[in-house]
């Protein structure tokens, strides 16, 4: 038996699972906390590494591992490869100036602002990529910057660290990782330095080489950020729509096609060669949270509840932007409820319109990531446990709902690259399937909310 190992490095914790390279079971796993914050010593993430390995029983058996790490978040290196600062992270938000410095600054190919970006690399920036912690570094923290000689991403620190190698030239990355910095071109499949040098005000950084999804250095593979590593676990192939609900919702979809035109897109690349288009919505479970609250009910009672009422919630609509929102771009909107009478403004209604509310959000950032409406759903993250959501979401998606096994899919994703890369070509893992929900649509419940969302939008303008 061959044996592979995927790690999970998150903002939370570093969770490592040692598989069977062919079969992709589970051999042994372990697991270790991260601290909170929004920038953290990258030793912190080593720690937990060391300790997450033990508790897994070791690697000294493994032939081949692989880093899924957060991505974005930012790594700076002096020339002996130490750091420099702690890691600014992805959900670190005193760049969002910068990323609207950046977004009107940059002039590419006879365009500007998003039009620019969108051209260069596929994604207008927003606070948690790397090339607005770098523009905020140059302008708050020049000093540090000026000490700087090297940039990585998380999952690239760490497999560096796992190669024992501390030649700052020799890190390495994959792309995409490097598509989530906001200065690499996963269509060209090149970095721009004149997008790094505008940001770091003409600063010079050594960045990492982007290694092939299936290459293989010193028993560590090029790794890949979160999302793709998720797909990768999942199994995820072309055509496929993977929608994951935890505390934000997460939109993406396995694409041969790497041109994105719309700015609420994040125009990354995949674990595997192709692409990953992906859109957040900034109000995720924590919606059910607040009516579970509101009713003194469990988040299963709030499910049955939503559940008992009919299809559009008797005209009843959440427009759930409790965080404000990012799909569409309105990060000081607030939430609203629609439609209220006598007759309907019910504690079914009103948990049902929570439901419908979230999904609905996550239905126009589908619309958004994909031309034609998707054959099935892969529905994942913490709140794809309950019934509810499965149900709703059938029916608002209008297509079939594949709800995988609860699993730790970035970790695993990890391993299968890994495996792909020890093997040459990504095994066929089996992926056990908890329950398929066959299309039921109700184009009514979108066509409520779509009425109320755009009055409201009109409001906003």
């Amino acid at each position: 038996m061959k044996l592979v190992a995927g790690i999970d490095s998150s903002t939370q914790s570093c969770k490592v699972l040692v598989c069977d390279a062919e079969t992709g079971d589970i051999i042994r796993s372990g697991s270790a906390v991260h601290p909170d914050g929004t920038e953290v010593d990258p030793e912190h993430w080593w720690v937990a590494l060391k300790q997450a390995i033990e508790a897994a029983g070791g690697i000294d058996d493994v032939e081949a591992i692989s880093v899924g790490g957060q991505q974005h978040g930012m790594v700076l290196l002096d020339a002996d490869g130490e750091v420099v600062r702690p890691a600014l992270l992805w959900n670190d938000t005193r760049s969002a100036q910068a990323a609207k410095d950046l977004t009107e600054e940059l002039e590419y190919k006879n365009l500007r602002g998003e039009q620019a970006w969108l051209d260069a690399v596929g994604s207008v920036p927003v606070a948690s990529y790397t090339v607005t912690k770098l523009r905020w570094m140059a302008d708050h923290e020049p000093q540090n910057l000026a000490r700087a000689v090297a940039c990585c991403l998380p999952h690239d620190w760490l497999s560096q660290k796992l190669r024992g190698e501390t030649d700052v030239s020799k890190i390495t990355t994959d792309r995409s990782d490097a598509s989530g910095t906001g200065y690499y071109s996963s269509t060209l499949g090149v970095y721009l330095p004149e997008i790094l040098e505008l940001a770091t005000r003409g600063h010079s950084l050594l960045l990492p080489e982007v290694m092939e999804p299936l290459e293989l250095r010193d028993k560590v593979a090029a790794g890949m950020g979160d999302n793709a590593a998720a797909a990768v676990g999942l199994g995820a192939e072309v055509g496929d729509v993977i929608v994951s609900v935890g505390t934000s919702g997460v939109v993406s979809a396995v694409s041969t096609e790497g041109v994105n035109v719309n700015p609420v897109i994040s125009g990354f690349a995949d674990g595997s060669g192709e692409y990953l288009p992906l859109a957040c919505t900034l109000n995720g479970a924590m919606i059910f949270d607040r009516y579970a609250k509101l009713f003194g009910i469990s988040l299963s009672e709030l499910g049955s509840l939503a559940l008992s009422a009919a299809p559009a919630s008797d005209g009843l609509v959440t427009i759930p932007f409790f965080a404000g929102e990012r799909t569409p771009n309105l990060p000081e909107a607030t939430a609203r409820i629609v439609g209220m009478t006598n007759e309907n403004f019910t504690r079914e209604n009103l948990a049902r319109s929570a439901f419908e509310g979230l999904l609905c959000g996550l239905a126009d950032a589908i619309d958004a990531v994909v031309d034609e409406a998707p054959n099935k759903v892969l529905l994942i993250g913490g709140a794809s446990k309950n019934e509810a959501l499965r149900q709703i979401a059938a029916q608002v998606f209008g297509c079939d709902v594949e709800v995988p096994e609860v699993g730790e899919y970035v970790a695993l994703g990890a391993a299968r690259q890994a495996a792909g890369a020890l093997l040459g070509e990504l095994p066929n893992w089996n992926r056990s399937i908890e329950q398929i929900i066959v299309a039921d649509s109700k184009p009514e419940v979108r066509a409520n909310y779509s009425k109320a969302r755009d009055a409201y939008l009109k409001e906003l303008i």
